[in-house]
């Protein structure tokens, strides 16, 4: 048995959701969010809280309805208040700055890497070096930073780079001195 499965969702003030067959909407203060779900899966409202029961009692019905539990639960999140991520930008002149929907990063490169950000997530820079991303629809919110993220990984020798606020850098010992 799925121990997030078996789980209800509950719904905040304002949200609402509707179901038609295997398509969930959910609408609230920050947007609205939809997702088919699969076909081994059915979603329930009941009571002002959402329940997600399998179909069946395959080993694929059981693994998905764990999965689909906690994206129903990520959307009801993210429609009422959002996902933020914050990365760090460390390094001598490197540093980040958001003009209108574009995001560009002084990395150390001989140009300077301009990001487009995708529909539906907002950019926010502080001190140069503080980037944080805010959405309601947290696989995207993660990739986006994860594609951030990919321009200057971290290096672990002096920790350069572009790093989650709450990753941690292993550091390695550079060269040992010849005697």
């Amino acid at each position: 048995m799925s121990r997030v499965g078996k789980l209800p969702v509950e719904l905040p003030q304002g949200v609402e959701v509707k179901i038609s067959g295997q398509e969930v909407e959910v609408k609230g203060p920050k947007g609205t969010l939809s997702h088919r779900f699969h076909d081994l899966v059915e979603v329930v409202q009941e009571d002002g809280v959402l329940r997600v029961k399998p179909r069946s009692d395959s080993n694929q019905a059981r693994a998905l309805w764990g999965l689909s539990r906690s994206l129903l639960n990520n959307m009801v999140i993210g429609v009422s208040r959002g996902f933020t991520r914050v990365l760090e930008i460390n390094g001598v002149g490197y540093r980040a700055e958001v003009s209108g929907r574009t995001l560009k990063l002084a990395l150390g490169y001989s140009h300077p890497v301009e990001y487009q950000l995708p529909d539906g997530i907002e950019a926010k820079v502080d001190r140069n070096t503080v980037i944080t991303l805010s959405g309601i629809d947290k696989q995207l919110l993660g990739q986006t930073a994860a594609t951030i993220r990919a321009f200057r990984p971290p290096e672990p020798y002096k920790g350069k780079g572009i790093k989650y606020a709450e990753e941690e850098i292993r550091r390695k010992v550079g060269k040992a001195g010849v005697k």
